[in-house]
Parts: structure tokens; C-alpha cells; sequence
């Protein structure tokens, strides 16, 4: 299948924006595209035209793609309900409640069955697949049963785009360490590096572009200016509280932000599959 997954150094460092912008420039150039998180863990939620819930962060990426949200678009929904429990949902459809060392013993085969079919099933409808990871892919104490980062871009078959929040300083040995951990197999499919929410002259980090790329071997494909006010819902921040600034196509913005400032045709030249 043709697609890209965007996997990030920590949480909270910019996946989600970012895939919502991929969605919204691949579908700009005429593809069929279709988000994917193959598992989330978020309070929020959406209900899906023949009445499923999904998370709302790949709803809105639909959205952003121009496409119908269904459920194989996030196949496992977990809500946590708090002391360590939360409801599972596989394809929209509320299956039990667990805690943590429960569902991670009882449920990975069929996850990972549910995860297969799902993909497939996007891949039989749709031109090209966004993926979004979870948390970070060198979780190595996680690594014998994670269902939402490598392994999913084994299943999947596609290059990664790994990205960093320099906001919260770290950027480059969050990287560097990032890579360094994981199985060389897995390192080979990350093509390539995106640095987020800079603020400031982005010329000031050129040696740290120059560096990462050195010790790496990986390009830094972007390094994105902070974005105030993007106007796209945080993953777990109430519908309430986030409103899109008035007049603006919010998908639209944060696409074209994402395009000024990455290498958006060695972007595009991915999405055939890993090099």
C-alpha cells in the first residue's frame, strides 16, 4: 500500500497537526487519502455516519482529507475512565473495560488482527494512507507488544517521517536517541527527519540541521516555525475550548504552513514506500 507514518520522539510533539496537514496536501493533489491511528487512547470521541465511535483527532483528519470517517480509520478506541481502566472499543463498537496489564495480555492478537484488516480495507479504497504513531517507537520496555508504532509500519509496509518538539528543548539528542534505540531494521525505515514548533530564525539552527543530518544519515526533510493559534483541535482538549479562527479553513492553513516549510517533493517522493 502507498502511504507515510509520522512517529515522534515523545507525545504532544506535533504528529497529529502534522498528519492532518498531509492529509489535506495529498488530497489537494487529487488522491484518495485516508488517515490511521490503529490505536488511541483519548477521552474525545466522534460518531461515524452509520453511528460508531472513532477518536475525533482521525475524524478531523478525514475531514482535512475530504473523505467519510469510518472506524478502520482509528480500529481500537481506548477512554480511559480512570485507577487505571479504561473502555476498549474495536471498530466503534464498545467491547469491555480493562486496566492496562490486562488488555496488553489479553488482547494483542486480536488487536493486531483488527489492525490488518483495517489497513487493508483502506488500502482496497484509498490512493495513499497517513498514519500517525503513538507516544515514541523507542518505548523499548513496550516493544514486545506495541501495536502503534514500528510494528504498524512493518504491517503497513511504509517510511516514517520522525518528528521533535524543540519547544521543549532536547530536540537533537531526543532524536539521536530516539534512533539509536531502535532494531537497525526499524531505523532504516525512518526517511526522514521533520523538527517542530521553532521559534525564531529558523537560519539559527543550521548547524543543528547540518549535525542531525551528519551523524544521522537521515535529511531533515522541514523545521516548522511555531504556529500560534492554528485553529485544529488538540487531541484531548474539549470541542468547547478550541475554535477555529473566524473566516479561516483551518485544514487549509495548517496545510499550507506544513508545505512553506518542509521539502514537500522529497515528501511526496515517499509515499510510494520505504528506499
Amino acid at each position: 500500500m502507498k502511504g507515510i507514518m509520522v512517529m515522534g520522539t515523545a507525545s504532544d510533539v506535533g504528529k497529529t497537526m502534522i498528519c492532518t496537514a498531509l492529509c489535506r496536501l495529498f488530497a489537494d493533489e487529487g488522491m484518495r487519502v485516508a488517515p490511521f491511528k490503529s490505536q488511541n487512547m483519548s477521552r474525545f470521541s466522534e460518531k461515524t455516519k452509520d453511528g460508531k465511535e472513532m477518536s475525533r483527532a482521525q475524524f478531523l483528519q478525514a475531514e482535512a482529507a475530504r473523505t467519510q470517517p469510518i472506524v478502520e480509520m482509528n480500529p481500537i478506541l481506548l477512554k480511559p475512565l480512570g485507577n487505571m481502566q479504561s473502555e476498549v472499543r474495536f471498530l466503534g463498537e464498545l467491547f469491555e473495560t480493562v486496566d492496562g496489564m490486562t488488555y496488553r495480555e489479553r488482547f494483542f492478537n486480536r488487536a493486531i488482527k483488527t489492525i490488518k484488516s483495517s489497513l487493508q480495507t483502506l488500502a482496497d479504497r484509498f490512493d495513499v494512507l497517513v498514519i500517525e504513531g503513538a507516544g515514541s517507537p523507542a518505548e523499548v520496555n513496550l516493544n514486545d507488544r506495541e501495536i502503534v508504532n514500528m510494528r504498524v509500519a512493518d504491517i503497513a509496509d511504509v517510511p516514517v517521517l520522525l518528528v521533535a518538539d524543540i519547544d521543549r528543548g532536547g530536540a537533537i539528542a531526543s532524536i539521536v536517541g530516539t534512533l539509536a534505540l531502535l532494531e537497525p531494521v526499524h531505523r532504516a525505515r525512518v526517511q526522514g527527519i521533520l523538527i517542530n514548533k521553532f521559534h525564531g530564525d529558523v537560519g539559527l539552527f543550521r548547524e543543528g540541521v547540518t549535525f542531525l543530518e551528519q551523524h544521522t544519515g537521515i535529511r531533515v526533510v522541514g523545521v516548522l516555525p511555531h504556529m500560534m493559534n492554528h485553529g485544529i483541535e488538540e487531541e484531548d482538549v474539549d470541542r468547547e475550548t478550541a475554535k477555529a479562527p473566524a473566516g479561516i479553513d483551518v485544514y487549509d492553513a495548517w496545510a499550507a504552513h506544513v508545505k512553506a516549510h518542509v521539502d514537500w517533493p522529497f515528501i511526496q517522493s515517499l509515499i510510494g514506500g520505504p528506499k
